[in-house]
């Protein structure tokens, strides 16, 4: 035995915990799942039928799944989009001579550590339309009460919300950290030629950022994509499905509706979109990376 084999073999065995666990909880659900949704009746828990791909044209036609995935698609991209935007600004200015700023960044940082049940738990009491905080604070400001999550234009851009002040410390952190790497001289040297700080900001720090951007960006839209604990717990997909979202859809298909099957294939759907919009994520942010 060489000593190149030995030393693959070692390392094999050092990864071998690793790849087991992968194996058993993670690639044989999913090829299980996978089998699962070519089949109608209960066939992860009882028996069943091959029926081939008529679960994912069931897709085509399921008017609650349709709108599950337009919601879910408003959530995720306002989601990231205003995550991105603001975190920037706010990482722009906290790299600056700002006092305390190592106080505004545990400040901010902080609901990201907080669990996710009691943050939406949090906000529900605050968005409460008769006793929450924020309609008292209207209310003594002279202003008429909103119904945040009763009203169905409002109650998923109130989801959204809730998201970036969950997710902003988190990117906020990240973009401080790009920021702070990018060579000194490069500002130096603009700065000699006359650039000011705004031209700074535009050709210097947001090109060298797209990289960090891309991170983000993917991380943030995945996330997004599979919420569920957010409307579960905030609104239940009300009102009137506005706020029902594709993970909590199939959830309820599988564990309410028992339709195990069609679950399994709504799952897979929302997989293969995932992919796509990474694919065009990439795409579209890689694009401008490589001109940096």
């Amino acid at each position: 035995m060489t000593y190149k084999t030995k030393r693959t073999l070692i390392a094999y065995a050092f990864l071998s915990p690793a790849i087991i666990y992968f194996i058993v909880y993670f690639f044989w659900p999913i090829a299980v799942e996978f089998w699962a949704s070519f089949r109608d009746g209960q066939p992860l828990i009882g028996e069943s039928t091959f029926i081939g791909f008529r679960n994912y044209a069931r897709i085509l036609s399921d008017q609650l799944a349709i709108k599950a995935i337009k919601a879910t698609l408003i959530y995720a991209i306002g989601s990231v989009v205003f995550t991105l935007v603001i975190a920037l600004g706010l990482s722009a200015l906290l790299v600056g001579p700002v006092r305390a700023k190592n106080t505004i960044r545990a400040i901010l940082f902080f609901p990201y550590i907080i669990s996710f049940v009691i943050s939406a738990l949090m906000w529900r009491a605050i968005l409460d339309p008769y006793t929450g905080l924020l309609n008292a604070a209207l209310v003594s400001l002279g202003l008429p009460q909103q119904f945040w999550l009763v009203n169905p234009d409002t109650a998923i851009w109130t989801l959204v919300g809730v998201s970036v002040w969950k997710d902003i410390g988190y990117a906020v952190l990240i973009y401080i950290a790009a920021i702070q790497g990018i060579p000194a001289h490069l500002y130096e040297a603009a700065r000699m030629d006359g650039a000011r700080r705004h031209h700074l900001f535009r050709d210097i720090t947001l090109p060298l950022l797209m990289p960090t951007t891309l991170f983000l960006a993917v991380v943030i839209m995945i996330g997004s994509l599979q919420e569920m604990a957010l409307p579960y717990l905030l609104t239940q997909g009300g009102p009137a499905n506005a706020t029902r979202l594709y993970s909590l859809h199939v959830f309820e298909t599988a564990f309410q509706g028992l339709d195990i099957g069609y679950a399994s294939a709504l799952s897979f759907a929302m997989f293969m979109l995932i992919l796509f919009i990474t694919w065009v994520q990439f795409k579209l942010l890689h694009r401008d990376i490589k001109h940096v």
